[in-house]
Protein backbone atom coordinates (compact mmCIF):
# COMPACT_ATOMS: atom_id res chain seq x y z
CA UNK A 1 0.00 0.00 0.00
CA UNK A 2 1.24 3.34 -0.95
CA UNK A 3 2.09 5.70 1.59
CA UNK A 4 -0.23 8.31 0.52
CA UNK A 5 -3.15 5.99 0.47
CA UNK A 6 -2.69 4.90 4.42
CA UNK A 7 -2.94 8.54 5.25
CA UNK A 8 -6.65 8.47 4.15
CA UNK A 9 -9.22 9.14 6.83
CA UNK A 10 -11.72 6.19 7.13
CA UNK A 11 -15.36 6.02 8.89
CA UNK A 12 -15.30 8.72 12.05
CA UNK A 13 -11.82 10.15 11.15
CA UNK A 14 -10.14 6.62 11.80
CA UNK A 15 -6.45 6.66 10.27
CA UNK A 16 -4.42 3.61 10.14
CA UNK A 17 -1.16 3.65 12.09
CA UNK A 18 2.00 3.06 9.38
CA UNK A 19 3.49 -0.85 9.87
CA UNK A 20 7.06 -1.63 8.90
CA UNK A 21 7.41 -3.45 5.68
CA UNK A 22 8.69 -6.52 7.54
CA UNK A 23 4.71 -7.17 8.93
CA UNK A 24 2.37 -8.62 6.39
CA UNK A 25 -1.19 -8.65 6.52
CA UNK A 26 -2.84 -11.80 7.09
CA UNK A 27 -6.37 -12.68 5.96
CA UNK A 28 -7.62 -16.19 6.45
CA UNK A 29 -3.94 -17.13 7.09
CA UNK A 30 -2.61 -16.08 3.69
CA UNK A 31 -0.60 -13.00 3.15
CA UNK A 32 -2.89 -10.30 1.81
CA UNK A 33 -1.98 -9.60 -1.82
CA UNK A 34 -4.06 -7.60 -4.18
CA UNK A 35 -5.37 -10.20 -5.64
CA UNK A 36 -7.05 -11.36 -2.06
CA UNK A 37 -7.84 -8.07 -0.39
CA UNK A 38 -10.65 -7.17 0.34
CA UNK A 39 -12.20 -4.65 -2.83
CA UNK A 40 -12.61 -1.80 -0.40
CA UNK A 41 -8.72 -2.03 0.73
CA UNK A 42 -7.67 -2.66 -2.84
CA UNK A 43 -9.09 0.41 -3.79
CA UNK A 44 -7.58 1.98 -0.70
CA UNK A 45 -11.03 2.99 0.79
CA UNK A 46 -13.09 1.88 3.54
CA UNK A 47 -16.30 0.50 4.13
CA UNK A 48 -18.31 2.29 6.88
CA UNK A 49 -19.47 -0.71 9.77
CA UNK A 50 -21.43 0.16 13.13
CA UNK A 51 -18.92 -2.44 14.65
CA UNK A 52 -15.75 -0.97 16.21
CA UNK A 53 -13.11 -3.18 16.20
CA UNK A 54 -12.43 -3.34 20.01
CA UNK A 55 -12.93 -6.17 22.36
CA UNK A 56 -14.56 -5.22 25.56
CA UNK A 57 -14.64 -8.47 27.40
CA UNK A 58 -13.98 -12.21 27.19
CA UNK A 59 -16.67 -14.51 28.78
CA UNK A 60 -15.04 -17.20 30.68
CA UNK A 61 -17.09 -20.65 30.91
CA UNK A 62 -17.41 -21.57 34.70
CA UNK A 63 -19.97 -23.68 36.59
CA UNK A 64 -19.17 -22.28 40.36
CA UNK A 65 -19.11 -18.66 40.08
CA UNK A 66 -18.11 -18.37 43.35
CA UNK A 67 -15.13 -21.03 43.46
CA UNK A 68 -13.95 -19.11 40.25
CA UNK A 69 -14.07 -16.21 41.39
CA UNK A 70 -11.79 -16.71 44.23
CA UNK A 71 -9.28 -18.90 41.80
CA UNK A 72 -9.57 -15.93 39.60
CA UNK A 73 -8.63 -13.74 42.10
CA UNK A 74 -5.71 -15.70 43.34
CA UNK A 75 -4.48 -16.38 40.47
CA UNK A 76 -4.38 -12.66 39.31
CA UNK A 77 -3.93 -11.43 42.37
CA UNK A 78 -7.11 -9.53 42.90
CA UNK A 79 -9.10 -9.06 46.18
CA UNK A 80 -12.30 -11.07 46.03
CA UNK A 81 -14.00 -8.04 47.57
CA UNK A 82 -13.70 -5.75 44.89
CA UNK A 83 -15.91 -8.43 42.31
CA UNK A 84 -19.22 -9.09 42.94
CA UNK A 85 -21.32 -11.60 41.68
CA UNK A 86 -24.45 -10.13 39.51
CA UNK A 87 -27.20 -12.13 39.00
CA UNK A 88 -26.46 -15.11 40.46
CA UNK A 89 -24.08 -16.23 37.42
CA UNK A 90 -21.65 -13.04 35.89
CA UNK A 91 -18.67 -11.98 37.80
CA UNK A 92 -16.50 -8.89 35.82
CA UNK A 93 -13.45 -8.92 36.98
CA UNK A 94 -11.02 -6.11 37.27
CA UNK A 95 -8.74 -5.89 34.36
CA UNK A 96 -6.47 -3.42 32.77
CA UNK A 97 -7.62 -3.36 28.74
CA UNK A 98 -9.77 -5.76 28.10
CA UNK A 99 -11.72 -7.09 30.75
CA UNK A 100 -12.66 -10.82 31.90
CA UNK A 101 -16.54 -11.77 32.54
CA UNK A 102 -16.45 -15.29 34.60
CA UNK A 103 -20.08 -16.93 33.79
CA UNK A 104 -21.80 -20.21 34.56
CA UNK A 105 -23.79 -19.12 31.05
CA UNK A 106 -27.18 -20.38 31.76
CA UNK A 107 -28.28 -19.47 28.17
CA UNK A 108 -25.32 -21.33 26.90
CA UNK A 109 -25.72 -24.85 28.40
CA UNK A 110 -25.03 -24.16 31.68
CA UNK A 111 -27.87 -25.52 32.80
CA UNK A 112 -27.33 -28.81 31.67
CA UNK A 113 -25.23 -31.43 33.61
CA UNK A 114 -21.40 -30.36 33.48
CA UNK A 115 -22.64 -26.88 32.76
CA UNK A 116 -20.93 -24.94 29.49
CA UNK A 117 -18.31 -26.28 27.86
CA UNK A 118 -14.99 -25.60 28.49
CA UNK A 119 -12.39 -23.67 26.65
CA UNK A 120 -10.00 -25.79 24.85
CA UNK A 121 -8.15 -23.41 22.80
CA UNK A 122 -6.76 -20.85 24.61
CA UNK A 123 -8.97 -17.85 23.35
CA UNK A 124 -6.81 -14.76 24.99
CA UNK A 125 -3.40 -14.41 26.54
CA UNK A 126 -2.71 -12.97 30.82
CA UNK A 127 0.06 -11.04 30.12
CA UNK A 128 3.42 -11.28 31.88
CA UNK A 129 6.82 -9.21 32.43
CA UNK A 130 8.39 -12.44 34.62
CA UNK A 131 7.25 -15.34 32.89
CA UNK A 132 9.36 -17.70 35.13
CA UNK A 133 8.13 -15.91 38.18
CA UNK A 134 4.49 -16.05 36.93
CA UNK A 135 5.23 -20.13 36.14
CA UNK A 136 6.39 -20.79 39.66
CA UNK A 137 3.60 -18.90 41.03
CA UNK A 138 0.99 -21.17 38.80
CA UNK A 139 2.76 -23.93 40.70
CA UNK A 140 3.05 -22.19 44.28
CA UNK A 141 -1.14 -22.07 43.86
CA UNK A 142 -1.12 -25.62 42.68
CA UNK A 143 -2.24 -24.33 39.02
CA UNK A 144 -2.90 -27.48 36.70
CA UNK A 145 -0.13 -26.77 33.72
CA UNK A 146 -0.79 -27.41 30.51
CA UNK A 147 2.61 -27.05 29.36
CA UNK A 148 6.04 -25.58 30.37
CA UNK A 149 7.24 -22.59 28.81
CA UNK A 150 7.52 -22.99 25.29
CA UNK A 151 9.55 -20.73 23.05
CA UNK A 152 10.73 -18.85 25.99
CA UNK A 153 7.14 -17.34 25.41
CA UNK A 154 4.43 -18.45 26.71
CA UNK A 155 2.66 -21.07 29.06
CA UNK A 156 -1.10 -22.42 29.68
CA UNK A 157 -2.63 -23.66 32.12
CA UNK A 158 -6.23 -24.84 33.25
CA UNK A 159 -8.46 -23.03 35.57
CA UNK A 160 -10.86 -25.18 37.59
CA UNK A 161 -13.00 -25.67 35.13
CA UNK A 162 -10.71 -26.80 32.38
CA UNK A 163 -10.30 -23.79 30.35
CA UNK A 164 -7.53 -23.45 28.72
CA UNK A 165 -5.51 -19.72 29.61
CA UNK A 166 -1.81 -18.82 28.36
CA UNK A 167 0.66 -16.71 30.14
CA UNK A 168 2.48 -14.89 28.02
CA UNK A 169 5.55 -12.40 28.02
CA UNK A 170 4.62 -8.75 27.58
Amino acid sequence: MSPRKMHRSGPGGYRPNLVPKSFKLIQGGKPMTPSNQPESAAEGTFAASPVKNKVGSCFVPVRDIEKSRSWYCRVLGLDETRCDIIGGHLCPLPMEGTGLILDTMPMWGGQEPGGAPSITTPAFMLMTSDLQGSLDYMKQLGVELVTGIEHDHWFVVKDPDGNKLMICRE
